[in-house]
């Protein structure tokens, strides 16, 4: 008689096979600890129990989405923490479980992670929950970069099933994605994701031009071998020559990335614009470099299309070399060379040192370089409305990458298109104050002219110096902005405040009252709480600016 197979007997087990493999293979050679499996089962149990009778709009079960998520997760060998907190991160959300049963069924750590990528409830925040949401996972992702992971993983597998929503919400979900989610994929290098989700939000948005794309790459990629299956054996010799072991990889450009470059005008893609080819060498950063001079021995460079990530990383710690060749069939085409160490990092980003980090990986990427950008949003999001913070958040996304130096060899990220008063302000909000021009490569140089990558930077200041209209029409970065924007508010409500004074004194003169005793009597502050100001100065403002009528004031003042 034939024996049941014990998964069979258990369909708790069952569902999670192919998560528990997935566990178990990114952490190959090291045992997980022995509670692992028993974490998940009872995060699977809980979170398919509150679920059961939801579903997708596919008609799958809505369990399949949080397992989804926790599989995406395990793929990138996220510990067991965290694909708990992923199965159960929408119980808080879309069922009655509350934040507490969570926390104390599973821990605050679980907790923490489940409170930071459920959304605010649309009935109480209205027109500002998308905004808030957002800003709330900002801030849960200061504290543990997990928070934001899991998002990100939530928002891939939406993308892969975002077949099955109405057309207007499918255009409308793969905007947002593409503006806010996969920036900060770019941001924290997780690459794999970046790649997948911009093709999905590709293919949502624009089908005709992704499947357009998608016809023109398989195209090109068909005639793939004979552009680079000469340069790949030249390649090898040469690297033989030089003493460098390394393997290649043929590495296809993703279909969003190719659309960026060429647009509508894909007639007769070549492969040489369609993929790209990897060298990852057995070494150091040392081999790197003579791998460089192999390939350049082998393959005719393109003058000045040598690009050293190796010796300046990107912002989020991408480290490879990427040069441009010419094959034997005069071809040009990029390789990438980089280490098989830097390789889990080009590919994974934040998540290979978390990965790395072992038993505390919320806190093992405190004070890193590539999560400056994340200090800088941190920094201008308090003074940022919820009306504003979409936008502003897009546009700090957005930015491109420049690496400047100040004179003592300390690399500053700014965006593309940044100035030298963006400069002044990434060393901080006095020096922007105060910026009047800058020494740029050893020239003088106004507070306006562009920095570009490399640039060494002096900023110029005067004591008396301070923000005026003119420099948002010069300052590029958000917080640069916003810091502006706040200075110069409070320089008009400061402005405002004295001219309604002024104007109170010498109305409440010509009635005998003086408003100087009046203050320190305390009835000014009493006549500015009654008309709801904080403090006497707002009241001020508001005579100055018409929002309080000088009549009512001097009824207040001089009474009945």
């Amino acid at each position: 008689m034939a024996t049941l197979n014990p998964a069979t007997r258990d369909p708790v087990r069952a569902a999670l096979a192919p998560l528990l493999a997935a566990h178990r293979a990114a952490h190959p050679g090291s045992a997980l600890p022995g509670s692992a499996e028993a974490e998940l089962r009872h995060g699977y149990a809980v979170a398919e129990r509150l679920h059961r009778g939801q579903l997708r709009k596919s008609g799958a079960p809505y369990i399949t989405h949080p397992l989804a998520v926790a599989l995406i997760l395990a793929g990138m060998g996220l510990d067991t923490t965290t694909l708990v907190a992923a199965l159960l991160h929408d119980t808080v959300e879309d069922t009655p479980y509350t934040l507490g049963e969570v926390r104390a069924e599973f821990g605050d750590e679980i907790a923490v992670l489940v409170d930071g990528v459920t959304k605010l409830d649309g009935r109480r925040w209205g027109d500002r929950a998308e905004a808030e949401t957002l800003r709330k996972i900002v801030l849960a992702a200061a504290a543990d970069l997990r928070v934001l992971v899991i998002k990100l993983a939530d928002r891939l597998h939406n993308l892969r099933t975002l077949r099955h929503q109405p057309e207007h919400k499918r255009a409308r979900y793969a905007k947002a994605s593409h503006e806010l989610l996969v920036p900060f994929a770019d941001r924290l290098g997780i690459h794999v994701l970046k790649r997948e989700m911009d093709d999905l939000a590709f293919a949502a948005r624009h089908p005709a031009a992704h499947e357009a794309t998608r016809r023109a790459v398989r195209t090109a990629l068909g005639q793939a071998g004979r552009t680079f299956g000469p340069a790949t054996a030249l390649l090898r010799t040469s690297l033989a020559e030089h003493g460098v072991k390394a393997r290649t990889q043929l590495r296809q450009s993703h279909l969003y990335a190719v659309h960026q470059s060429f647009g509508g005008d894909l007639a007769g893609l070549r492969p040489c614009e369609a993929a790209r080819l990897l060298l990852l060498v057995d070494g150091g950063e040392s081999d790197c470099y003579i791998a460089l001079g192999a390939v350049h021995a082998a393959l005719h460079p393109v003058a000045g299309q040598v690009r050293d990530f190796i010796a300046t990383p990107k912002d989020n710690m991408y480290r490879s070399l990427h040069t441009r060749v010419i094959g034997p069939a005069g071809d040009p085409f990029e390789v990438i060379i980089r280490s098989e160490a830097m390789h889990p990092v080009a590919e994974y980003g934040i998540v290979a040192h978390i990965r790395d980090a072992g038993g505390d990986p919320a806190t093992a990427v405190a004070g890193r370089r590539d999560l400056v950008w994340l200090s800088r949003l941190l920094a201008w999001q308090p003074d940022a409305p919820s009306a504003e913070f979409l936008d502003r958040l897009r546009a700090d996304l957005a930015a491109g990458h420049v690496a400047a130096f100040t004179t003592r060899g300390a690399m500053v990220p700014l965006p593309a298109g940044a100035t030298a008063l963006d400069f002044a302000y990434a060393l901080g909000p006095g020096t922007g104050d105060r910026c009047i021009g800058a020494v740029v490569n050893g020239r003088l140089a106004p507070m306006s002219v562009q920095i570009r990558s490399g640039n060494v930077v002096e900023v110029l200041t005067d004591p008396a110096g301070a923000p005026s209209e003119d420099w948002l029409g010069i300052a590029v970065s958000v917080p640069a902005r916003v810091h502006i924007q706040q200075r110069l508010a409070l320089r008009r409500a400061e402005e405002d405040a004295d001219a309604g004074r002024r104007r109170l004194v010498q109305a409440l003169a010509e009635r005998g009252v003086d408003l100087l005793a009046a203050e320190a009597r305390g009835d000014s502050l009493a006549v500015a709480r009654d008309l709801g100001h904080t403090e006497i100065d707002e009241m001020y403002a508001a005579l100055s600016t018409g929002a309080v009528g000088l009549g009512d004031l001097l009824a207040r003042f001089t009474g009945p």
